[in-house]
C-alpha cells in the first residue's frame, strides 16, 4: 500500500513537470498518453490492484481514481489554454484587433415608401379609407368592367403583361367569360371589386404596384399607383376638384397652382387631366439662369394625375343605378409624385438600389 502511495505522488509530480514543457497540441497529446493512455502510468497502477489484499484494494483504487480525475482536469485546462493562445495568435496575424469596430448605420425608408405614406396620410385625413387588391387580375376586372371591351381602341394605351391563357374556375370569371390572366395595368380593378361587394357611400383609395410594358427615364415596367373612388348621392365635378386641389396643396404646398384640363378616359365622363405649376421653374418656363426649363418643356405646368366622373356604364356593370348615385375617380403614379416632389429626372434611380442616391432621403 505504501508502495502505491509513493508511485501516486511520483506520477503526479512527473505529470506536472511534463505539462510545464508542453507548448503545442501535439506535445500535449503525447504527454496525455504517457500518463492516461491505455499503456500509461496510471493504467499500470490500476493493474497492480490485484496484488493487494481485500482491505487495501478499495482504498488504493479510490486514490488512483482521484489522481486520474485530477490529471484529466489538468490536461483539459491546459488544452483550453493552448487553443486560446493559438486563436489569438492567428487573429493577430490576419486581423488588427486594436482597430475600432465597424458601426452599423440605421436603415432608411425608401423614397417611394415615404411618398406613398404621405399620400395615404393626406387622403385618410380627408376621410378616405384604404383598400388593396390582387396584382394578378382577370381581363374582366382590368378592362371590361371599366368600360374597355376587347375591341375598344383605348386598349392600345395598355401594353399588358399577360400571365397565361386558361379557363378560370372562379364564378366571376365564368360569369363574365374571361379567359385571360394578366398583371394589372392600374389599381382600378380594386374599385370594381369594392363596388361589387359594397353599397354606396364609398370613399376609398387604392394603393399598389402595377405593370406595363414601358422602360425609359420616365417609365418603369413596374411602378406604383394610388387611385381613389368616391360614390354617393349628388357627387359633382366640384367635389372632385375640391378634394384633388386640397390633396395637391398638402403634398406640394398651398402656394402651388393647380389646373384641370379636359381629357378622355374610358371609365370616366367627363374626364380631366390635372396639372400643377412646375416645381422647378415655378411656372415661369425659364430657370433662374435664363435657360429654358426642360422639365415642363417651357410650359410652366406639369401633368400630375388623371380624374373624372365615373361613367354610368361602369356603375351599371357593378349593379349600381346611375340615376340614383354619382361619383368620381382619380389615379396618379407614386413615382411621378416623388420625382416632382424631390426633383428627380430618372425613374430608374428608384430601383437601382444605389445607396448614394437612397441615403439622401
Amino acid at each position: 500500500m505504501n508502495n502505491i502511495a509513493e508511485q501516486l505522488a511520483t506520477i503526479e509530480a512527473q505529470a506536472k513537470e511534463g505539462l510545464a514543457g508542453v507548448s503545442n497540441p501535439e506535445d500535449l497529446k503525447v504527454c496525455r498518453a504517457k500518463f492516461l493512455g491505455r499503456k500509461g502510468l496510471v493504467t499500470d497502477l490500476l493493474k497492480q490492484l490485484g496484488t493487494l489484499s481485500s482491505d487495501e484494494r478499495p482504498i488504493a483504487g479510490k486514490k488512483i481514481n482521484e489522481l486520474k480525475m485530477r490529471l484529466e482536469a489538468d490536461f483539459s485546462k491546459f488544452e483550453s489554454n493552448i487553443q486560446s493562445k493559438n486563436i489569438s495568435s492567428k487573429l493577430k496575424e490576419s486581423v488588427d484587433i486594436t482597430l475600432p469596430g465597424r458601426g452599423i448605420e440605421p436603415g432608411k425608408i425608401h423614397p417611394i415608401t415615404q411618398t406613398l405614406n404621405r399620400m395615404l396620410e393626406i387622403f385618410t385625413g380627408l376621410g378616405f379609407s384604404v383598400q388593396e387588391g390582387p396584382e394578378i387580375e382577370t381581363d374582366y376586372y382590368n378592362f371590361e368592367a371599366l368600360n374597355v371591351p376587347k375591341d375598344h381602341p383605348a386598349r392600345d394605351m395598355h401594353d399588358t403583361f399577360y400571365v397565361q391563357q386558361q379557363q378560370h374556375s372562379s364564378t366571376a370569371a365564368q360569369q363574365h367569360g374571361s379567359s385571360d390572366l394578366l398583371l394589372r395595368t392600374h389599381t382600378s380593378p380594386v374599385q370594381i371589386r369594392v363596388m361589387e361587394s359594397c353599397e354606396p357611400p364609398i370613399r376609398m383609395v387604392f394603393p399598389g404596384a402595377v405593370y406595363r410594358r414601358d422602360a425609359d427615364v420616365s417609365h418603369s415596367p413596374m411602378f406604383h399607383q394610388v387611385e381613389g373612388l368616391l360614390v354617393d348621392k349628388n357627387i359633382t365635378m366640384g367635389d372632385l376638384k375640391g378634394i384633388l386641389t386640397e390633396f395637391l396643396h398638402q403634398m406640394f404646398g398651398k402656394e402651388t397652382k393647380v389646373r384641370f384640363r379636359s381629357s378622355f378616359f374610358p371609365f370616366t365622363e367627363p374626364s380631366a387631366e390635372v396639372d400643377i405649376q412646375c416645381v422647378l421653374c415655378k411656372g415661369k418656363a425659364k430657370l433662374p439662369d435664363g435657360k429654358p426649363c426642360r422639365v415642363c418643356k417651357e410650359s410652366g405646368w406639369m401633368e400630375i394625375l388623371g380624374s373624372g366622373m365615373v361613367d354610368p356604364n361602369v356603375f351599371e356593370a357593378v349593379g349600381y343605378n346611375p340615376k340614383k348615385v354619382s361619383g368620381f375617380a382619380f389615379g396618379m403614379g407614386v413615382e411621378r409624385i416623388a420625382m416632382l416632389k424631390y426633383g428627380i429626372n430618372d425613374i430608374r434611380l428608384f430601383f437601382e438600389n444605389d445607396m448614394r442616391f437612397l441615403e439622401q432621403f
